[in-house]
C-alpha cells in the first residue's frame, strides 16, 4: 500500500469511491458500504454488528481483524485483497468475483460462495462451519492448515483447487470435486462417501 490517509469508519458510506485511506478501530451498529469502491485503502480493528457491502468493489486493500456476526457482499468484487485475523459469522457473498485474494486466520461460521468466480484465492488457516461452492467457478484456489465443517459442491466447477491443505468434515455432490486435487489421507477419509456416490456396498 502506498502512503495511506488517516480517516475514521464513520466517513465511509455507500456509493461513495474511497482511496487510499487508513482506518484504526471503530465500532458501528452496521457498516453500510453498499455500491461504494475501497482501493489502496486499510482497515484494522472494525466492529460491526452487521455489514453490508453488497456490490462493492474493494481493490488493493487490506481489513485485518473486521469483526460482525453478518456480512452482505453478494455481487461484490475483490481484486489484490488481504483479508487477516477476522471473525465473521455468517459471509453471504454470493455471485460475486473475487481474485488474487487472500484470507488468512479467518473464522467464518459459513461462507456463501454459490455463482461465485473465484481466481487465484487462498484461505490460510481459517476455520469455516460450512464451504457452499454451489455453481461457483473457482481456478487455481488452494486451502493451507485450515478446516471446514461441510463442503458443499453442487454444480461446482473447479480447475486446479488444491484441497491437500483443507481437512474436511461432510462433503456433498462429489461430482463437484472434479478438477480438485486431494491426498492420499484425504481420499482414505472420504472413501465411504465415495463409494456411497458410486452406489457401492462395501462389506467386511
Amino acid at each position: 500500500l502506498p502512503a495511506l490517509d488517516e480517516a475514521s469508519i464513520e466517513e465511509l458510506g455507500p456509493h461513495g469511491d474511497h482511496e487510499c485511506l487508513h482506518i484504526d478501530g471503530g465500532s458501528l451498529t452496521e457498516l453500510a458500504l453498499t455500491g461504494a469502491s475501497l482501493r489502496e485503502c486499510e482497515l484494522l480493528g472494525v466492529t460491526a454488528h452487521t455489514a453490508d457491502l453488497q456490490a462493492t468493489r474493494l481493490i488493493e486493500s487490506r481489513l485485518e481483524r473486521l469483526s460482525a456476526p453478518a456480512l452482505r457482499a453478494s455481487r461484490a468484487t475483490l481484486r489484490d485483497v488481504e483479508i487477516v485475523g477476522s471473525r465473521i459469522g455468517a459471509l453471504d457473498i454470493y455471485e460475486a468475483e473475487i481474485r488474487t485474494t487472500r484470507f488468512v486466520g479467518c473464522k467464518f461460521d459459513w461462507i456463501n460462495l454459490r455463482a461465485s468466480t473465484l481466481e487465484d484465492v487462498v484461505f490460510e488457516g481459517c476455520t469455516i462451519g460450512e464451504l457452499d461452492l454451489t455453481g461457483a467457478t473457482a481456478t487455481r484456489v488452494s486451502f493451507v492448515e485450515s478446516r471446514a465443517d461441510v463442503v458443499a459442491l453442487a454444480q461446482a466447477r473447479l480447475t486446479d483447487v488444491d484441497l491437500r491443505g483443507l481437512e474436511m468434515g461432510e462433503v456433498s455432490n462429489l461430482e463437484g470435486m472434479r478438477g480438485a486435487t486431494l491426498d492420499a489421507l484425504q481420499v482414505t477419509a472420504l472413501a465411504a462417501t465415495f463409494a456411497g456416490h458410486l452406489g457401492i456396498r462395501v462389506e467386511g
